[in-house]
């Protein structure tokens, strides 16, 4: 993929992902509770479980955007497609399907086996 093409597929990602962001940190903004009505606990366990996943989708649009941001400078800085561990080449396919990939397949794989 050219450079200009992922940038600009980047930068649509990026702006996605902002109002991803926005909107998942207005949601999770604690709505003012009624003195009049007080929680049931069943509710506050729903909303405990929802506020739960609201932050675990928060913290993965978090993550993208950060990933995009790099792309984006690996654009800047002549290295994009570069895989950042063994300095190979990040297939085409790869990046076609993941913009902001960072790593070739096999370093991929390893990075993820050392997360679990």
């Amino acid at each position: 993929m050219d450079t200009m093409t992922a940038r600009k597929r980047l930068e649509e990602i990026r702006d996605q992902l902002d109002k991803s962001i926005m909107v998942l940190h207005r949601v999770q903004q604690p709505a003012e509770l009624s003195a009049e009505y007080p929680q049931d606990p069943a509710d506050a366990g729903a909303n405990l479980s929802e506020t739960e996943r609201s932050e675990a989708v928060l913290a993965a649009a978090r993550s993208q955007r950060g990933d995009v941001l790099a792309a984006l400078d690996r654009i800047d800085h002549g290295t994009y497609g570069t895989c950042v561990d063994c300095g190979g080449t990040v297939a085409e396919g790869r990046l076609e399907a993941k913009p902001e990939a960072a790593r070739c397949v096999a370093c991929q794989a390893k990075q993820d086996r050392r997360r679990h």
